[in-house]
């Protein structure tokens, strides 16, 4: 029974060691650099190992204050997590340190709060030596020398040199394409809308005008025959396709049997022979027999005008193999105007801005 009690004592010893060792809290303090030279600047880290889920507050020390007389706090960084466990957290801050003033520095422990509890690390050295200056010999002392130019180095301007060249070149081949384009003028193709007023209307029209110029009544029967059939001619011509202008009347009317029925080609043949009797005869026809045969030559018109025909036409000119050279030629040019165009453009900027970092 005793023995037994006794385990169970160094059971819960041991696990209030191990506890107690789980819960230490350790500060490590040291300086990245044991010397600088005097204004250079070192780190100050101060390394905590803490349990998980810990409080930490770290020392309050701010920018511009002394951690000891003559050492100065330049920044203070963030803290930043070193590593993590389950049970552990290592966190580190650095303050950023530096002095002005030869000596061996001893930086004492900083207080960290844990859990409300301090802690401290050990203590940190910090030398700070000066430069050397050789008293004996103040002439090889020289003031701050003027701010210099660079030498030129052709090196360095001569890519920018060659762009610039063609660059100019770019812009004389530009100068010689716009006037070959302004030269070869181009070709302008119209599409004309025609309006066709129909052969019978024109012929109608004809007619009427003979009529209100009172032909049929005048004296001068050749005239007016002579009117009348010129415009029976010009539509017969239009309407049937054969050249009635330059056909005797006969052979009118014999063209003109195989298209029309018997009694309108007797009416115009009667209409024809009265006129060529007219013209070459003399004969002198009455006035009833002057409207007739105007009667006879509407009729003639109205039986056989085609309807339904179109007043209009679109006409689209034909290129030649010339003007079709032609406007191929200016396509080109003006192709090439806006490629050497853009390519001028990028050159003139690249050589522009890396001129102006040069000269900066």
């Amino acid at each position: 029974m005793t023995k037994k009690i006794w385990q169970y004592v160094l059971t819960c010893m041991m696990l209030l060691l191990s506890l107690n060792a789980a819960s230490q809290v350790t500060v490590e303090q040291n300086v990245d650099s044991v010397g600088i030279l005097i204004g250079e600047q070192a780190h100050l880290q101060l390394t905590v190992t803490m349990p998980a889920g810990s409080t930490i507050q770290w020392p309050a020390l701010k920018e511009r204050q002394m951690v000891v007389p003559g050492v100065e706090v330049v920044k203070v960084a963030d803290a930043d997590t070193l590593s993590s466990s389950g049970k552990e957290l290592k966190v580190c801050k650095v303050y950023t340190i530096t002095s002005f003033d030869e000596h061996l520095y001893s930086i004492p422990p900083l207080p960290v709060k844990v859990n409300g509890k301090n802690y401290q690390g050990g203590v940190a050295a910090l030398k700070v030596i000066t430069v050397n200056v050789d008293t004996l010999h103040p002439n090889q002392f020289f003031p701050p020398k003027d701010v210099q130019d660079n030498p030129f180095s052709w090196a360095e301007w001569r890519p920018y040199f060659w762009l610039s060249i063609l660059m100019l070149l770019i812009v004389l081949v530009m100068g010689y394409l716009y006037i070959r384009l302004r030269s070869n003028k181009p070709v302008i193709t119209r599409i004309r809308i025609v309006k066709h007023v129909p052969a019978h209307q024109r012929a109608l029209n004809a007619i009427n005008k003979i009529k209100e110029e009172r032909l049929t009544a005048s004296e001068d029967q050749k005239t007016y025959y002579t009117q009348l059939t010129d415009t029976l001619r010009k539509y017969i011509q239009e309407r049937f396709g054969f050249n009635a202008l330059e056909m005797t009347s006969g052979e009118i009317i014999e063209r003109l049997n195989d298209s029309g029925d018997k009694k309108m080609i007797d009416e115009l043949r009667e209409l024809f022979t009265t006129a060529d009797l007219v013209k070459f005869a003399k004969y002198s026809t009455l006035i009833n027999e002057n409207d007739l045969n105007l009667v006879n030559a509407i009729n003639f018109i109205d039986e056989t005008k085609q309807e339904n025909q179109p007043t209009e036409e679109r006409i689209v000119p034909q290129l030649t193999e010339g003007d079709k050279r032609t406007r191929q030629n200016r396509i080109t040019i003006k192709s090439l105007l806006w490629a050497l165009g853009i390519i001028a453009a990028v050159c003139l900027v690249y050589v522009c801005y890396h001129v102006w970092l040069l000269l900066g």
